[in-house]
């Protein structure tokens, strides 16, 4: 899944079934009152929805780090053992 947010961004279709109608004629009214078409509409709510909270985004850095494999030690320590060693 995560690997599936690097991937490139393209455009996809979406089916909704089973909406009431009470719904579908509030988006419509929505559209009109905002001078587009209900896709349109549909398509600022969807992607207005779709953008990632901060605690979304840290959350799935803290995932990311969890694949990792874990830091054995510290850098400064691997210098040090490496110029020690050159002596």
């Amino acid at each position: 899944m995560l690997s599936n947010l690097i991937a490139e961004a393209a455009v996809a279709q979406v089916v909704v079934r089973n909406l009431e109608d009470r719904v579908v004629q509030n988006l419509k009214i929505k559209a009109e009152l905002h001078g587009h078409s209900l896709e349109q509409e549909l398509r600022d709510i969807l992607s207005d929805a779709a953008k990632l909270s901060r605690e979304e985004r840290l959350s799935i850095i803290d995932r990311i780090r969890a694949m990792a494999p874990a830091q054995t030690s510290d850098s400064a320590d691997l210098v040090r053992a490496d110029r020690d060693s050159r002596r």
